[in-house]
């Protein structure tokens, strides 16, 4: 074994660490043992000499973030929790990875206390540390004022030789550098090894030479040296303008007899005898979860914690004293709370005018800015195209880190993981722009955004083939159901101005989840909605809404048939009606702008929109089928792609592809046909 430095106190607590999680992985007979084994020491060094926290409130606003990026080594993470005083005791470390313990096999935000972040996906937690140290300066910036600094925490997280492969970490960490993001470090675990093997096989690059050219600090250490190890934090501390990479070359699986260095040591619990025989090298009893009260003692930050909360506490309630509107903004803030009364900034639009979605969601964000001042946000390198800047303010950069414009480049996956990261660190209201095909981009950080129930806020334009002249690689077609299917994302496609103000507020009011706003490029007129049922705003938020009964207002007589459309497609299903009309069919349309919101309504709601006597139906969206045909009901029709679209001007794109109001009407008689000769009812 490699010789280790520090006091004898220091060594038995990193060797109680790894015991903790060679332990769990033997017990559970599952998971990574090989991480937490060879990182205990730069984790123990941080989380007893720098990491400020408080155990006993673990959301205290202006506590250190601490993201374990790498979250294969989880137990690393509830090793510490655990031994720093957390409400994570002993019984949960024993049930490790089984069902409704508090230590899931990757750690997860919102189940155990402590966890900043859910990690796993290698290189979302290296973004979301990003966002959450961006967040930290927009803040201070914001909110501090000379003499009381309030905002005054740093972000740690520790990552690995794989996270640092992935796509989403090179995004995050070139903005990182290019903001100077000076109180974010991370400590790169260097053990390489991955699970094929030596990192060899397939990473050679100088990682360090590569943050370099990023504009970050990079400095290295020894893993086994807690001195040394303390030196580089240190030397990260005192950087002020650059994020700080602290290359730490450690050894997987140490002490384990011959699986240390070996991607054995990785993924697979090391077996009873290599255990034994690691826990003896380490010197540890043989004795399974083993912790000396002596450990106890000089890990537990309880006491340190409670004492650098309340000395905070101190210093903001002077804050308060000195700057009352402004100590309320900050607590408002962090509470996730929006300003009373600030729907009324919501913006009217006349009915008639033709403006595309995407230009109404700017000119939401245009009215809302003034009165929802954590609104902070922006495009990537799509800002005038999206719609998404906030006007009047300048781009937020290390010139104005409290500026609320945020050019996040061309980096969709660096994008999502930083808006989950700065909605993770609380007090802002973050929002994300680009254009709906690029969605894809971000996929994974918009699933985590759904499982972590982060209010994020996604602005995705030119949403379907009516995009026109750029074509297939542009014009998304499988990507709104594709989004519907993540659980937990609420997915709303306007179907004009007015409807994209509701969409807007349902985003903002919600706080267990995101939301995906589908807008469009091309210009639609505002709908009149004198005949509506419900009213748009109860609509909208109940996901469905009666826009038009067509000649069955005040006419005697049945409603053959339903037309059900999204976005810009309720326009057509309004002409097929008036198409329809003149021939003596009654068609009632629906503008149905968030399948999920509507699925979610009682029953008896969901009748009165689309009752099950009327079994006549046409769903009309210009995106993948599949998926509607619940909607459309055994006699329906569901008027959609199966294929890409095309390079020509949106309008004949769209008539190409079959969407046009005299098709709408075709398929409405088709289905009045099936249903009658089913026997179908009608609604009078």
């Amino acid at each position: 074994m490699a010789n280790e430095a520090g006091s004898a106190l220091d060594q038995l607590s990193i060797n109680v660490i790894r015991g903790l999680a060679v332990d769990a992985v033997e017990t559970a007979k599952s998971g990574h043992p090989g991480m937490p084994m060879g990182a205990a020491p730069m984790a123990h060094v941080l989380w007893t000499r720098f990491l400020r926290f408080d155990p006993r409130d673990p959301h205290w606003p202006d506590r250190d973030r601490f993201v374990l990026s790498a979250g294969h080594g989880s137990m690393l993470l509830y090793a510490l929790l655990h031994l720093t005083g957390y409400e994570l005791p002993m019984e949960e470390l024993r049930a490790f990875r089984q069902w409704d313990s508090r230590t899931p096999g990757h750690p997860e935000h919102g189940w155990t206390p402590g966890v900043e972040t859910t990690t796993g996906p290698l290189g979302q937690g290296f973004g979301n540390a990003v966002g959450m140290a961006l967040a930290e300066r927009w803040l201070a910036a914001t909110y501090n004022r000379p003499g009381h600094e309030i905002v005054d925490h740093r972000t740690y997280a520790i990552a690995s030789d794989g996270d640092l492969m992935e796509g989403v970490q090179s995004e995050a960490a070139s903005l990182a550098g290019h903001l100077g993001l000076g109180r974010l470090t991370v400590l790169y675990d260097a053990n390489r090894i991955s699970i094929d093997g030596s990192t060899d096989l397939a990473y050679t690059e100088d990682a360090a030479l590569r943050f370099q050219a990023y504009g970050w600090h990079v400095t290295d250490a020894d893993g086994n040296d807690t001195a040394s190890i303390a030196a580089a934090l240190e030397a990260a501390r005192q950087e002020a303008d650059r994020p700080s990479l602290i290359v730490t070359r450690t050894n997987i699986g140490y002490g384990a007899p011959t699986k240390q260095d070996t991607a054995d040591a990785h993924g697979a619990p090391l077996g009873a005898e290599e255990a034994a025989q690691a826990k003896d090298r380490l010197g540890l009893p043989d004795e399974m979860f083993w912790v000396p009260p002596e450990v106890r003692a000089h890990m537990s930050r309880v006491a340190s914690g409670g004492a650098a909360r309340a000395a905070w506490q101190a210093r903001f309630d002077a804050y308060r004293a000195e700057h009352p509107e402004l100590a309320a903004s900050f607590e408002a803030g962090a509470r996730g709370e929006l300003p009373e009364g600030w729907q009324r900034a919501l913006p009217a639009f006349e009915t008639g005018r033709k403006m595309a979605t995407r230009e109404a969601s700017g000119a939401v964000i245009s009215a809302l800015a003034p009165v929802v001042t954590h609104l902070v946000g922006g495009s990537a390198d799509l800002m005038e195209s999206n719609n998404a800047a906030i006007p009047g303010e300048p781009a937020l950069s290390r010139e104005h880190p409290g500026a609320r414009k945020i050019h996040f480049g061309v980096r969709e996956h660096g994008m999502g993981a930083i808006l989950n990261g700065m909605a993770l660190h609380g007090g802002v209201q973050p929002f994300g722009a680009t254009f709906l095909i690029f969605s894809d981009y971000m996929r994974p950080a918009i699933r985590l955004a759904a499982l972590m129930e982060l209010p994020v806020t996604y602005v995705f334009t030119h949403d379907s083939i009516g995009l026109g002249e750029d074509g297939p690689t542009h014009q998304p077609v499988e990507q709104l159901m594709s989004l519907r299917l993540i659980p937990n994302l609420r997915v709303l496609r306007p179907a004009d101005a007015t409807e994209t103000a509701e969409a807007w507020r349902i985003a903002l009011e919600r706080r267990d989840g995101p939301t995906a706003l589908a807008l469009t490029r091309q210009k639609l007129p505002v709908l009149d909605r004198s005949t509506a049922t419900p009213s748009v705003a109860e609509g909208v938020a109940r996901g469905a809404y009666v826009l038009s009964d067509g000649i069955a207002d005040g006419v005697d007589g049945p409603r053959a048939v339903i037309l059900i459309g999204t976005g810009s497609e309720v326009h057509l299903c309004l002409a097929a009606q008036a198409l329809l009309d003149g021939e003596g069919i009654a068609a009632r349309v629906v503008s149905m702008p968030s399948l999920e919101l509507f699925e979610a309504q009682p029953s008896p709601y969901r009748e009165s929109i689309l009752p099950s006597t009327l079994t006549a139906r046409v769903v009309v969206e210009a995106g993948a089928r599949r998926g509607w045909q619940g909607v459309a009901g055994p006699h329906g029709e569901v008027l959609g792609l199966d294929r890409f679209g095309a390079s020509a001007p949106g309008d004949r794109v769209m008539r190409e592809l079959g969407f046009t109001a005299e098709l709408v009407a075709a398929r409405a008689r088709a289905s009045i046909a099936r249903a009658t000769l089913a026997g179908a009812g009608s609604l009078t």
